[in-house]
């Protein structure tokens, strides 16, 4: 299955005067774990619900396995699980009268794999849906996107309402699923460790763009943190290359830069009489420093 799970092109999308998503162009290919990181309002949610078709592109355009998002029959979007942040569970129902509600529609439905899941995630198959928490409602919301097993594995902040150990064990069940190798994963995430632990490649959104989209070690690679000390008691003032933030504090600055070299540093210390120190960040940093 060579073909891409998800492919947008130019990809906008507005409410009213305010533009959430600006021009979003990319690739999802079956064995990809993309993580999705951004503050609040950056557009995620939006971002995923366009490309599950759940709502229409103001301009731009998105295939879920070659078909458009907004018009996909019945086969493809049966190739396709969802984990919303806000769950659509029955409360009238029972567990395993949801699981089976559900199950009707996917004659690949994996009855040995869900079973396993119910007892290792303490999910009473007899509970009442509408007495159960919200982290045990997330877990059988997670259920039932699993139980298919997609092809395509949509989840918007899947973990948020998990306790530690149901967070721990709901990871190591999609870094299973994940490394089956055919299947396209996509999460959008606040916690920058699971997504250091889970993707393979990362999306960073920042005021409706991508401002980073690639593998994730290559981002990590490719930024470092400078600290630029001048011999004097003032900074003289300079360009620093690939910047990404600077901050000035006496005759010291720190800078956040792109794609830094030795040949670089070593051109800049002796252009401006400067000594700097270079340093590898984190993700979590780089995202920080990022929103700076």
């Amino acid at each position: 299955m060579n073909e891409p799970a998800v492919q947008a092109a130019q990809l906008r999308k507005t409410f009213g005067p305010r533009a959430v998503l600006q021009d979003l162009t990319f690739e999802v290919r079956p064995g990809e774990v993309i993580g999705v990181l951004g503050k609040n309002g950056a557009g995620k949610t939006t971002l995923l619900e366009l490309m599950l078709g759940y709502t229409t592109p103001t301009s731009g355009h998105v295939r879920i396995f070659g078909h458009e998002a907004q018009s996909l029959s019945g086969d493809i979007k049966r190739r396709v699980g969802f984990v919303p942040q806000q769950d659509e569970l029955l409360n009238q129902l029972t567990v395993a009268e949801q699981l089976r509600v559900i199950a009707s529609f996917y004659p690949s439905w994996d009855h040995e794999l869900i079973s396993r899941l119910c007892v290792s995630w303490n999910v009473n198959p007899q509970a009442r849906i509408k007495s159960m928490s919200v982290g045990e409602r997330q877990k059988l919301s997670i259920l039932l996107a699993f139980g298919h097993r997609p092809d395509l594995l949509i989840l918007d902040e899947p973990v948020a309402s998990l306790d530690p150990v149901a967070r721990r064990q709901f990871l190591e069940e999609l870094v299973e699923l994940s490394a089956e190798g055919q299947r396209a994963i996509v999460f959008s995430t606040h916690i920058v460790s699971d997504i250091e632990r889970l993707a393979s490649r990362v999306w960073i959104l920042k005021e409706g763009r991508l401002c980073w989209e690639g593998e994730l070690e290559s981002l990590k690679d490719s930024v470092s943190r400078l600290h630029i000390r001048s011999g004097g008691s003032s900074v003289p003032s300079f360009e620093i290359p690939g910047a990404i933030n600077r901050r000035t504090q006496g005759p010291a600055v720190t800078a956040l830069v792109r794609d830094w070299t030795d040949e670089a540093q070593q051109a800049f210390e002796q252009k401006y009489s400067v000594t700097v120190t270079r340093e590898s960040p984190g993700l979590e940093e780089i995202f920080l420093e990022m929103h700076r």
